[in-house]
């Protein structure tokens, strides 16, 4: 249930609220936004701590969410009534804070990652006479160290069958011995150690090693025909390793048909967001190939902001101990921070990084790619959900058939005012936007706006017949209302209800303090936040609950319009409030008669408001 319950606009909270805005630096930092039960809610940072927080507020005639807000960052906003900055000597460093506490204390409406792992890479120590391939998570010191990867899968496969392929010296201890070992005698070491082969020679096998690493498919046809030699030879156990790592390798080679005429060392990342929601893809170029991927799932979001997403990802995946095996980095989408963060991972690397969105050319296309990619995961994710949820909720839930189209309300007010209504339709595995509708309401409290909104809906089903389900955002309470309204028109339409569980006889919104409840025809069912169908209902709620606020502010600030009318007609803040919390909304206020008004204010007052609102009469 979205409650417009924005204590910051009064009593010692908004005061204290208002004094922070007030006196904000002018310098860079990192901000936090908190709500009434201390729980963080967002982190960001800022170029110019003072410019940046008070974008996001409009400080009169009283203190509101600024009007270019997105719904995410409008909802959290209404929620706050603490903030707290932190001062930092250059943007960079408040871009590297920002990360850390995000990274930290996972806010409420900051991008949160799902995988933060680091990758492993092959090294080579080209300073020694007998260098051997390694593995590796972090920076090896030494100046002539060669590194290849990173790689999300299949580093230990490519490895393995290097040293089966290629005579290098097998292992770190093979060297401090004088005489050949049983490597030798079976034909996998040259033996430097009894100088069988000369330094020259043993770097020709380097290079053959590295022409596999860089064309998997070339070791991969390698190692088939070692495995038929295997079969042959009647070594089953030795030939099924060799297939497990040709299993291996041939997921690292997905990417290798992308070709560039020139031979340059590339990182590239693209994100892409749908209904489901998002995915951030990378793309790993070495040499003019793209010799491997990863990709992260980001949260749903109710708006996308790219910047962080990129500058998160970023941050994150080149740690100060991570090897960086690339010129430079592309993203998909243009981001305002990349010079900063290019400056960071400069500092942090020891050598110059170049952050860019390209435009045009061999490098656009790398991005579009990187785009591609992300869309077919994201097309596997929603083919896997809508083959598999409708039937695990039709089970759930006892229904006769599986749900194809379901509807979702939600209402939304601030206050008591300027309520409304939202319903967004889910269809056959997807959003059907046609079928949304928003609600205006004149009922004052969150019983009798859904009574008021499901009644309209009802009303309609003669044009829009009823859907398979209903969701309403609230517990059961709304729910047997929602049931009631359904049985008096003699519709038989399943209602599950999904709230937030009550901790001290309070539902508490914040993150990490309540845990969403299922109310069914069954009673109340809590199931684990990993159960794929708990989260369904929540992302069905959450689009309502998008929805919802988007209209909402859409009419308050359509209220604040006509309400300024009548403070510059003359009449004080303080009796447009009186006004507000009697009437609820302008419509209402101009309906009212003389009497009514009088009931309100006083008399001279009351006639100055009827004859201005009523200029004929």
């Amino acid at each position: 249930m979205v409650n417009g319950d924005w204590s910051m606009v009064n009593g010692d909270a908004g005061t204290v609220l208002v004094e922070t805005l007030r006196n904000l630096p002018d310098a860079p930092g990192v901000y936090q936004y908190f709500d009434k039960e201390g729980k963080l809610l967002y982190v960001g940072k800022a170029k110019s701590l003072k410019k940046r927080v008070r974008s996001y507020f409009r400080m009169t005639p009283s203190l509101a969410p600024a009007p270019n807000l997105g719904p995410r960052i409008y909802q959290m906003v209404s929620q706050a009534v603490r903030l707290e900055t932190i001062v930092t000597p250059t943007e960079s460093d408040a871009l590297l804070l920002e990360n850390s506490l995000i990274k930290q204390l996972k806010p409420k409406y900051n991008i949160l990652l799902r995988d933060d792992k680091t990758y492993p890479y092959l090294y080579i120590d080209l300073s020694l006479p007998f260098p051997r391939l390694e593995l590796t998570r972090k920076v090896v010191k030494g100046k002539k160290v060669k590194y290849f990867g990173p790689f999300p899968q299949g580093a230990r496969a490519v490895l393995d069958s290097i040293y089966e392929l290629v005579p290098l010296v097998q292992k770190k201890g093979c060297l401090k011995g004088k005489k050949a070992c049983l490597f030798h005698q079976i034909g996998r070491c040259e033996a430097p150690c009894e100088g069988k082969i000369t330094e020259a020679e043993y770097a020709k096998l380097v290079e053959q090693a590295f022409g596999y690493i860089h064309r998997p498919g070339r070791l991969k046809e390698a190692l088939e025909k070692k495995m038929a030699f295997y079969a042959e030879n009647l070594r089953f156990e030795e030939a099924a390793q060799i297939r497990d790592r040709i299993a291996s390798i041939e997921k690292i080679e997905t990417f290798s048909s992308a070709d560039l005429a020139r031979l340059e060392d590339l990182d590239i990342f693209a994100a892409k967001f749908d209904e489901t929601g998002g995915v951030l893809v990378r793309l790993f170029m070495r040499e003019g190939k793209i010799v491997a991927s990863s990709h992260t799932w980001l949260q749903p979001l109710t708006e996308v902001d790219y910047s962080e997403v990129y500058r998160r990802s970023i941050l994150e995946f080149y740690g100060s101990e991570t090897p960086f095996t690339a010129t430079a980095i592309l993203t998909a989408h243009p981001f305002e921070e990349q010079k900063e963060l290019a400056d960071i991972l400069s500092e942090r690397l020891g050598r110059r990084v170049g952050i860019s969105t390209p435009q045009r050319g061999d490098k656009k296309r790398l991005t579009l790619l990187g785009l591609q990619n992300a869309e077919e995961l994201l097309r596997q994710k929603r083919r896997t959900k809508v083959s598999m949820l409708p039937e695990k909720i039709r089970a759930f839930l006892h229904m006769d058939r599986t749900p194809e189209r379901v509807e979702i309300f939600d209402n939304s007010h601030l206050g008591g005012q300027a309520p409304v209504g939202a319903m967004v339709v889910w269809d056959n595995g997807k959003w059907n936007k046609s079928g949304y509708r928003h609600y205006n309401l004149t009922a004052r409290d969150e019983y009798h706006q859904m009574e008021e909104m499901l009644g309209a809906r009802i009303a309609s089903f003669d044009k829009t017949p009823p859907p398979d389900l209903w969701i309403i955002d609230g517990g059961e309470t709304l729910r047997q209302l929602a049931n009631s309204l359904l049985k008096q028109k003699g519709v038989n339409l399943p209602v599950v209800g999904i709230a937030k569980e009550k901790i001290d006889a309070k539902a508490h919104r914040a993150k990490g303090a309540a845990k969403d409840i299922l109310a069914t025809e069954e009673g109340l069912v809590r199931l684990l936040p990993s159960d794929e169908r708990l989260q369904w209902f929540q992302r069905l709620r959450d689009e309502a609950h998008r929805f919802a606020i988007a209209f909402h502010k859409k009419q308050r600030l359509k209220e604040q319009k006509k309400i300024s009318l009548l403070e510059a007609h003359g009449i004080g803040p303080a009796k447009v409030k009186r006004l507000i919390d009697y009437f609820g909304t302008f419509d209402a206020i101009r309906a009212a008669d003389m009497k009514t008004l009088e009931e309100v204010l006083n008399k001279n007052d009351a006639r100055s408001i009827y004859e201005y609102l009523h200029p004929s009469s």
